[in-house]
């Protein structure tokens, strides 16, 4: 695994030993960037479900201003990319569960114009923090909300203020959806 492109590019991530870590897929993430484009530049992520850190690093890398990443078990993984990657001087890393730090950084007044979220497949998660987001004041005006889940995780949740504007299929397990705000829709 490694940066594609920008100021880290071809530097390669850390993984974590073992099967409870998925990270995206190289061609899975080129992907995802080619549609994103010049949309990452100046952006203010949320990676939640950070894994290695791997899609908020990428997007640090091509031009993002700043990126917060949220990994119960591999924050300190995510550090050690980061600073690997030189990138870490526009990264905040946080370790522990995704919801309590979602409200914590609510309640601080944080906003965020990308979100990626790629939780464990087939546990409800995505479902959940989609949920969250929906009804927390987390997301700017213009943002993009990215989760991935497996294929076969087809059941949106109710959503007051998203929609799903874009879905894509990666080969037998993996989708990811877009969500934005729906017109006329602002930050609560």
């Amino acid at each position: 695994m490694r940066i594609i492109t920008g100021t880290a590019r071809g530097m390669k991530l850390k993984t974590p030993k073992g099967m409870e870590t998925r990270p995206t897929a190289d061609r899975i993430k080129e992907s995802l960037f080619n549609i994103l484009g010049t949309r990452v530049y100046g952006t203010r992520v949320l990676d939640v479900f950070a894994g290695t850190g791997n899609l908020g690093l990428e997007a640090l890398s091509r031009g993002a201003e700043h990126a917060v990443f949220i990994d119960r078990t591999t924050a300190a993984l995510v550090k050690e990319n980061a600073e690997h990657t030189h990138l870490s001087d526009r990264a905040e890393v946080y370790r522990g569960d995704s919801e309590a730090i979602l409200g914590r950084l609510a309640r601080d007044g944080r906003e965020f114009d990308l979100v990626f979220s790629d939780p464990p497949y087939h546990k409800g998660l995505w479902e959940k923090v989609l949920t969250m987001l929906d009804t927390m004041p987390l997301l700017s005006e213009k943002a993009l909300v990215v989760v991935e889940h497996g294929r076969d995780e087809n059941e949106l949740p109710v959503l007051l203020r998203l929609e799903r504007v874009r879905n894509e299929t990666y080969g037998r397990t993996t989708q990811l959806s877009f969500f934005e705000l729906k017109s006329g829709e602002e930050n609560i």
